[in-house]
């Protein structure tokens, strides 16, 4: 069962550990060992990079289009609401 915490990790500590991740020839699961880090939230941020320089997986999003799509999603919920009032 999981903690109810869930700690917050700054934008340059997730850069520092991608980083060594291709740097370092290490697994992900060994990397986020040694950082003390979930290994899933590792790979997690491992993969939107890939995704951000175009190294993803086929049709996966890249962050700034899961932004959007968020945004998009959003004002569509705004516009649903407002149409049944």
């Amino acid at each position: 069962m999981g903690s109810k915490y869930t700690k917050r990790y700054t934008g340059e500590f997730k850069r520092d550990a991608i980083a060594l991740v291709d740097s370092s020839g290490k697994t992900v699961t060994a990397v986020a060992r040694e950082l003390g880090i979930s290994s899933e939230s590792l790979r997690g941020w491992y993969r939107r990079a890939k995704a951000d320089r175009g190294e993803g997986e086929s049709g996966e999003l890249t962050s700034v289009e899961r932004e959007e799509l968020k945004r998009l999603r959003k004002g569509s919920a705004n516009s649903s609401r407002r149409s049944r009032s």
